[in-house]
């Protein structure tokens, strides 16, 4: 192929890419306003309805569990039956869980509000997906900006979830939140009719999409997609473990439910609006730096965390997180898609996002008892250390590509 012919090609697939990540912008603002009703709720109807204490948050671990368990599924779908199905099968188990929460408050059963959010994190590991979706037609000069596209959708899943919350959680006394819920699965079916947009070109004859490739084992020892995990894992699972307890922590410090809502709608917009350049500071200072940056900002979020319990500390610890979550979580997945062929994408990626999920599984078990126990204080001063182990493998892979350069 020409030089001419190469650049024509790619600027018909960015065309392509660019389309497809605003429509998964869309999605991605209405599915990630589940996220933010679930994550938001979770731990004060916890209060409400679990047997124990200690057990409040356990419906926030099961979120993260229904993620974490959704990951190989949702890859096998896509490879078997295309992203467009994948996704949409995620999306009915986004319905199912707002209706499923609703009914749970009602009878006030907190072993059907665990389902909920089951089925909600299902949905999760579906729109999850959403960023390798944009991935899939975009050239590698536009696939870090892709990525972070559909990710500026999540600057608006901040307010819609929690206004969701704050306009309805008292529709239907004396039931709290029940009809948020109901409210949530108006949101999945949304976003389900925007995905009925996405365009995806045929796959050219005698081309491989799924299946084949290097076995799965050879893959995951390349030095690059190793520390891309360690530093998704990093950010996902440190984020998960602050701000699954950070709501119920300013309830029990006296601060309203009100400001605990809007605590974590300030965290989805430190998680999200950055989307909107993240992009183009990994083209221009390279994705290694945005990575580091991004563990440097989540270490500096539990300094603030471990200094003050006033509204603002929790305000601006939340915003940090999310800020840091941004940087690293982008830039992991950037390196992902560097280190799969087109024919292992689904199998690499859904094998990643399964290994970030299982240690958010544990972060987020963790993260009850752990307040429950020993406070506030313990939730951030957890966060150092794997902070200090991402950044760590992050300099020794650098110096080691700069090695073979030079």
């Amino acid at each position: 192929m020409s030089a001419i012919a190469e650049v024509s090609a790619a600027v018909t697939d960015d065309r392509l890419a660019k389309r497809n990540a605003l429509v998964l912008a869309v999605a991605q603002a209405l599915a990630g306003g589940n996220n933010a009703v679930i994550v938001t709720t979770s731990g004060i109807v916890g209060v409400m309805l679990a047997p124990d204490r200690a057990l409040a948050t356990l419906s926030a671990s099961m979120l993260v569990v229904g993620m974490w368990l959704g990951t190989l599924p949702m890859g096998l779908l896509a490879g078997r039956y295309g992203r467009r199905i994948a996704l949409q099968i995620g999306t009915a188990m986004g319905i199912l869980s707002g209706l499923i929460s609703c009914l749970a408050v009602l009878q006030g059963s907190f072993a059907l509000f665990c389902a909920g959010a089951f089925c909600g994190g299902f949905y999760a590991a579906g729109h999850q997906s959403y960023r390798f979706a944009a991935a899939d037609t975009a050239s590698a000069a536009f696939r870090p900006k892709a990525i972070s596209w559909v990710l500026v959708g999540g600057v608006a899943a901040a307010f819609i979830g929690a206004n969701l919350i704050i306009v309805t959680k008292d529709w239907l006394p004396p039931y709290l939140f029940a009809a948020t819920y109901l409210g949530q699965s108006v949101l999945a079916m949304l976003a389900g009719l925007v995905l009925m947009f996405l365009k995806f070109p045929k796959p050219a004859a005698g081309a491989r999409t799924s299946g084949g490739g290097r076995p799965l084992s050879e893959i995951a020892r390349q030095p690059r997609f190793l520390v891309a995990v360690v530093c998704g894992v990093a950010a996902y699972a440190l984020m998960n473990l602050v701000m699954t307890s950070a709501p119920l922590a300013m309830v029990d410090c006296g601060h309203p439910v009100t400001y605990a809502i809007l605590g974590t709608q300030w965290h989805v917009l430190g998680m999200y609006l950055p989307s909107f350049i993240t992009g183009s500071l990994i083209v221009r200072f390279g994705v290694e730096r945005i990575i580091f940056a991004g563990l440097v900002i989540t270490a500096l979020s539990a300094v603030v965390g471990l200094s003050g319990t006033t509204v603002a500390h929790f305000w601006i610890t939340g915003t940090l997180i999310g800020i840091g979550w941004n940087f690293a979580f982008i830039g992991a997945t950037t390196i992902v898609t560097q280190s799969h062929r087109p024919e292992e994408r689904y199998r690499v990626q859904s094998f990643n996002d399964f290994l970030i999920f299982g240690s958010m599984t544990i972060s987020s078990f963790s993260s009850g008892a752990l307040l429950a126990q020993l406070g506030w204080t313990a939730v951030n001063a957890v966060v150092f250390p794997p902070v200090l182990l991402a950044a760590a493998l992050l300099i020794w892979l650098t110096l080691q590509q700069r090695r073979r350069l030079a």
